[in-house]
């Protein structure tokens, strides 16, 4: 959207319908925008990175997601706001109705592209059930970025069994995105079938030695299967975003 904003007041421009000071006025929130002093919205980031800036909602007031929300909708037709209780999202759409609220993974979503054919090759495994509030926050992160996302839940190593029936599955990946919390060791297992990435996501899932996802992480950081990177505790968005970038690569 920001391109064709660029394009039209270039038009104008030319065809003197609009003056070089009056183009400079409409261009100056373009790079960002000071949103009452509370944000700096970044509306080039699409231009930059392929996708508009994504508003992490925990530690706002609702009516700053709100707002926030509300003027990055005017630059894009998507918006995602991650970390949002149920508290928070009631609060938001009360302001701005045009998110949907998806509780499992505590996404804000506002999707008005027009549908295309998303594509396939990204695939989101979780080690337990439990796992799955993180996984969904990768997997719903790819699919809003145009990839089509396979699940696979509940597969652990505690019943390797499970797993090993799917390697159709897995073989057919272009990108894993693979969550587990206890001892963290699923990644590892799944680059070790697989020739294609493994983005592996420490979750805070387990009892006390698992410090809150620590163990999982150091885990995950030893792993001695190649071809597997870790993102940060929890980090579904970031796995989901990571993994996207892999799919959509050409060739």
């Amino acid at each position: 959207m920001e391109t064709e904003k660029l394009k039209v007041l270039l038009k104008q421009v030319q065809l003197g319908q609009l003056d070089i000071d009056s183009a400079l006025v409409k261009l100056r929130d373009l790079p960002f925008e000071n949103l009452d002093d509370f944000a700096m919205i970044d509306h080039h980031r699409a231009l930059r990175n392929g996708f508009p800036e994504v508003i992490f909602g925990q530690g706002k007031q609702p009516a700053q997601v709100a707002a926030i929300a509300r003027r990055l909708s005017e630059h894009s037709d998507k918006v995602l706001v991650t970390r949002v209780d149920r508290a928070m999202a009631d609060a938001v759409l009360l302001e701005f109705p045009e998110l949907v609220y998806h509780p499992l993974p505590r996404l804000l979503v506002l999707d008005r592209s027009e549908a295309t054919e998303k594509k396939p090759g990204v695939l989101v495994v979780t080690a337990g059930t439990a796992d799955m509030p993180v996984a969904e926050e990768a997997a719903m992160t790819a699919e809003l970025m145009n990839n089509a996302v396979d699940r696979m839940y509940d597969v652990g190593v505690a019943g390797i069994h499970r797993l090993l029936s799917q390697t159709d599955r897995l073989w057919r990946a272009r990108v894993i995105v693979v969550a587990a919390g206890m001892d963290g060791a699923l990644p590892s297992v799944v680059g070790g079938l697989v020739s294609a990435p493994v983005i592996a996501v420490p979750t805070s899932v387990g009892y006390g030695a698992n410090f809150n996802g620590l163990a999982a992480l150091l885990a995950m950081l030893n792993s001695c299967a190649k071809g597997v990177s870790v993102v940060n505790i929890d980090n579904g968005y970031g796995a989901g975003y990571l993994s996207s970038m892999i799919n959509q690569l050409k060739g």
